[in-house]
């Protein structure tokens, strides 16, 4: 009897196991038709994943992408809402949630959904990003850079603030050099993004608007104090400018400006992109890395002139580039300080 209770528990678990190997394999073969853009069929696989599986919370939501993908957005609000008041509704579930919502111009409800997810997972970047987003799209532009900035204090390895940071502070008169700041970070730490490249000639660009301006008077007038030193640091610098601000001249001005803020305001201010200048300098590709960073933005003929030219410290600076990660610590937002 006790052999034939075994064998029946084991049968039982082959059972359970099989099934679940298929809902997997439904799972993958929706996400590929996905992917070739057939929402369709992914819909058709994923429902019968649904009725085979009716707990299962991952084909809940890959339905309710699906459906999002579609454009379909209050069929995939269908799907999603009852998900949100479950205690296994994981980050994907209201970052899911609050794009459909998006999706269907609701921005109230969006900003519900986020402020729930933020207060259950305070660490995610990606929820202060999407946050910042709504708020954004909703003329509240000031709540939106709040957000961003909280976002970067609570997961400062996370790109999407600083992306959406940079641009914001491109677009305000007196925010240049937090787009430069924070859309170099962004470069570095998505160097692989397709967006990087605009992000970098958006940095090119508010640095020739920032050294145009009265640098000195910039500083006398900005009430953070981070900023305040980064002005005046630059302005030091700023008669390099009468040659042109290019890959070259930046070079020179940025090597100049981190000496500088290494010996006068790296115990106040710790900043780790100053620092990470300060790391390639000593290893003797900070040029190079200057003209990755800028030289495609500025001319691309004239960078692939240069990079040919320099073609073994070019290469140093890009095999080491590829072997590390680019991280922010803790405690490095200064833009939102007095």
């Amino acid at each position: 009897m006790k052999q034939i209770f075994t064998a029946v528990l084991f049968l039982m678990g082959t059972v359970m196991a099989f099934g679940q190997d298929q809902i997997a394999s439904m799972r993958e073969n929706a996400r590929k038709f996905m992917m070739s853009g057939d929402m369709d069929n992914a819909l058709l696989v994923l429902n019968k994943a649904a009725q085979a599986d009716k707990n299962n919370i991952d084909v809940q939501k890959d339905l309710a992408l699906a459906y999002y993908y579609k454009k379909d957005y209050l069929k995939g609000l269908e799907i999603i809402k009852p998900l949100i008041g479950s205690e296994k509704a994981d980050v994907a579930t209201y970052q899911l949630a609050g794009t459909l919502y998006r999706g269907t111009d609701n921005g109230k409800e969006a900003e519900k959904i986020y402020k729930t997810a933020i207060e259950k997972f305070p660490n995610q970047g990606p929820l202060y990003s999407e946050y910042g987003e709504v708020l954004e799209v909703q003329k509240n532009g000031a709540a939106g850079i709040s957000m961003w900035e909280k976002g970067m204090e609570m997961a400062p390895s996370y790109s999407g603030n600083y992306y959406n940071a940079a641009i914001y502070y491109y677009k305000q008169p007196e925010g240049k050099i937090w787009a430069i700041l924070y859309g170099e970070i962004y470069a570095n730490m998505e160097s692989l993004n397709p967006k990087s490249a605009n992000i970098k000639k958006m940095v090119l660009d508010a640095y020739k608007e920032l050294f145009s301006g009265n640098l000195s008077q910039m500083a006398a007038n900005s009430k953070n104090p981070f900023a305040k030193a980064v002005l005046e640091t630059f302005g030091r610098q700023s008669g390099i400018t009468a040659q042109g601000l290019t890959p070259e001249t930046l070079a020179m001005i940025r090597t100049r400006f981190v000496l500088d803020w290494i010996n006068n305001y790296n115990k106040k201010f710790p900043y780790r992109l100053f620092e990470y200048h300060q790391q390639l300098m000593r290893d003797g590709i900070f040029d190079a890395y200057n003209q990755w960073m800028f030289g495609p933005a500025n001319n691309q003929s004239a960078f692939e002139t240069w990079a040919g030219a320099n073609k073994a410290v070019y290469d140093k600076f890009t095999e080491f580039h590829k072997s590390r990660v680019f991280k922010m610590p803790a405690g490095q937002v200064y833009s939102n300080r007095k």
